[in-house]
Formats: structure tokens, sequence, C-alpha cells
């Protein structure tokens, strides 16, 4: 069975594009691989349900000279995160769920929060939470839990020492890891602020305990089996190993550097299906979730979620309609916290001034740590996805660059 690729489907002109002005995006981002910012890296731009644009430059595999294909897989981590949210959402269609229901109503260990004060990691202060954690919560980060990785409080390095920063302790399953991080504190009261968390992770053992299903069971039958993303998993098959991007790190001047310690994980199944970063995925298949999306819950005929649920997820749920940079905590670099909110799964711009990024009010988004990204923008009828394998994602300003240029080719 051939894998599928992705090409170009019509002249960019047909749907408003100027195509020379397109190739800037190829010409730009070209200039990361010449130098050694970037390995390699495919960038995909479609409007109006057609791909325009297909760019590409560079290797998969820097070191054994394979290119980037359009058939590259690659780890796009917390790209998983809206396909974990539109999965919680199906539950919710068939109401399994209220979004104001506490957490602890389908996972015990989190009955009883205690939230941080003040203190160290070894000696913490911490009172009883006054608020549950909700189910929104999870949708948007503000339950107030965290990660590891970002060593910026003191919760942060409880999860470290507990054996979870990018990955969780041998022998662990989600089951377990969400006791772990039940028994830690909050960083704060749920639903007061936004900071980027394993809520995700947390929402697909939700997945797993409403529908009596593994989560890669649950997304397999119930999404990427009926989006036809055949190439979306929680790893890389035997036979698909070469086809897998490698794994790089920003070393010194930011170059990328090999990282294959960490790129290995992909290989083999997890113990824990992280709904919030581990899922593999093609540009093929990563375009059609976002037609999935700009289509309002339908690709081809089959329908995953109403109209209505698709524009109520990616409408700003943060407390007071505040941006991110009201109520976040500005710790992750997916994306910039001026202007922008937060939805049931994805990061929207509500103010594209005050973002300073040429865009379109309206647009949702989400990236990976490995410096991945998409964005659907509902108004222009535009869906832009990119790939690389790049760690960490705050390493150059990839996705407000892509921004810009994808929309000042637009001439219509």
């Amino acid at each position: 069975m051939p894998v599928p690729g992705i090409a170009a489907e019509v002249e960019p002109e047909a749907v408003g594009f100027d195509a020379d002005r397109l190739r800037r995006i190829d010409t730009h981002f070209a200039r990361y691989v010449d130098d050694g910012r970037l390995p390699g890296w495919l960038a995909v731009v479609s409007r109006h349900g057609q791909v325009a644009h297909v760019g590409s430059s560079g290797h998969r595999n820097r070191e054994t000279g394979a290119p980037i294909e359009t058939d590259t897989i690659f780890r796009i981590y917390s790209m998983s995160k809206p396909i974990t949210s539109v999965a919680a959402m199906m539950l919710y269609e068939e109401g399994a769920f209220e979004l104001k229901d506490p957490l602890h109503r389908y996972i015990e260990s989190f009955r009883g929060q205690r939230v941080y004060r003040s203190g160290s990691a070894t000696a913490p202060a911490t009172v009883p939470a006054t608020e549950p954690i909700r189910i929104w919560h999870l949708l948007t980060h503000t339950a107030g839990l965290t990660y590891g990785f970002q060593h910026a409080h003191p919760v942060d390095a409880m999860y470290r020492s507990a054996g979870y920063e990018w990955a969780a302790p041998e022998g662990v399953d989600l089951a377990g890891a969400c006791d772990a991080w039940a028994s830690m504190p909050l960083l704060f009261e749920p639903g007061t602020e936004w900071n980027y968390s394993v809520s995700t992770d947390v929402l697909g053992r939700l997945v797993e305990v409403l529908s009596g299903r593994s989560l890669d069971a649950f997304l397999q039958e119930r999404v990427f089996g009926p989006l036809c993303m055949t190439e979306t998993a929680f790893h890389v098959g035997d036979a698909d190993h070469d086809r897998l991007a490698a794994f790089y790190v920003a070393g010194p001047g930011r170059k990328a550097v090999p990282f294959e310690a960490m790129g290995r994980a992909a290989l083999k199944p997890p113990a824990v299906l992280s709904g919030g970063g581990g899922l593999v995925s093609t540009a093929h298949d990563y375009h059609r979730f976002t037609q999935f999306l700009l289509n309002r819950g339908e690709l081809d005929g089959v329908r995953l979620l109403s109209g209505r649920t698709v524009d109520y997820m990616t409408r700003n749920h943060l407390p007071g309609g505040a941006d991110l940079e009201a109520v976040g905590r500005p710790l992750f670099a997916e994306t910039t916290f001026d202007g922008v909110g937060f939805g049931l799964g994805f990061a929207v711009v509500l103010d594209p001034a005050a973002n300073k990024v040429l865009s379109t009010a309206g647009s949702y988004s989400w990236g990976g740590a490995a410096s991945t990204a998409f964005w659907v923008d509902p108004a222009e009828g535009i869906t832009a996805t990119f790939f690389t394998q790049l760690l960490p994602s705050s390493t150059h300003p990839i996705r407000t660059q892509l921004s810009q240029l994808v929309y000042q080719a637009l001439v219509d």
C-alpha cells in the first residue's frame, strides 16, 4: 500500500495567493538549513480546502544525508493536544461529562488538591484548594498543573524529582502518571491563571476512563481511522523507522545538534500514552486534521464534531476574556502572549494588532516542542502547517515568521 505524501493541488492564484510571494517561504527557511539552524523542514499552505503550496529543504537525517520528503514522519509533541481535545469533546457531545464537572468525579486521585503558597521544592508550604479542578480547566491549561521541563517554579522541580521532566519514570503508565501529578501541589487555584502543563495528558486519561478504551485505541477507532490519518500514532512501526526524521536540539550558536537519546523514544510503544505530547504524524495526516477543523468538524462526509462545538472550542475561554499576557505565566514560547487567548485545546488570536504578527482575528493554532506548528484561519479559509525536529520550539521565531510570510502572499 503506497504511503501518502502531500502535493500542491491548485495554482496559488486560483485561491488568492501570489505564487512568487509564496516562494518567499522557501527562500526564507532555506537559510535556516544553509546556516545549520535547522536540519530540514516541510511547510504546507492551503486555502478553501486545496493545497496551494508545499515547500521543503534540508534533511530528515542530516548525518546520513536522507532528505526531507513529503512522507517524512515527525514527532509532533504538543500538536497532539488539539487531537486529544477533539477526542474529549466527542465524548462531551455524547453526554459523557459536563465541562464544569469536577475531575475527581472520574479520577479519584484528584480529590482534595492542595495549592503551593511558598517554600522550596523539598519543603513547600501548601493550603487546601478552594476550587476543584474541573474538566474545562484541563482543556484550557488553567488547572494549576505544570511541566517538569519548565524549570520556573518549585513545583516544576517537584515534578522532576518524581521523574517527570520530558517523560515518566520507567514502569509507570498513564493512570499512574496522573496519580503522581495529583499528589503534587497545584501552582494556583484552578481557573485563575494559565500555565502550560500536563493537563492534556490528564484529559487523555479521562478519555480512557469515560470510553473504557485505551487512548491509542480510542484515537485510532474514533479519530484517525475516520479521518484517514493512517500515519499518526504513538510510535513509529519497525518498517517505517527510516522515514522518521532525526531529532535535534539547539546547540552553541542555536545550531542544530543531534539528540538521539530523546529521539529514539518514538521508535517503540510508550508506557505512557501521552495525549499531550506523544504522537508522531506526517504532513499529509495533519493537513487532513486541519481540514476537518476548517470544515467545522467534518471531512469527506465524515462528521466527528458539530460545527457549533468546533466554534465553541476555538473561542477564548480564559477568565474574564483576558489574553495570555494578562493571565498566563510566560514560561513557554509556543506562542506570543499579547492579543492571544486560549480556547478548549487551541490558542486563539484575539487582536492581531496587539499581537504584532500579521494574522487574522479568530485564527487558532498550536505547536510542538520540536518546532512544529499549525494554524487554521476560518475567516480566510487558510490552513498552514510546518514540520521540523528542533528542540526547543523557542529557539527560532518560526511560527511568527511563517504567519507573516503566508499572509503577505495573500493578494485577493
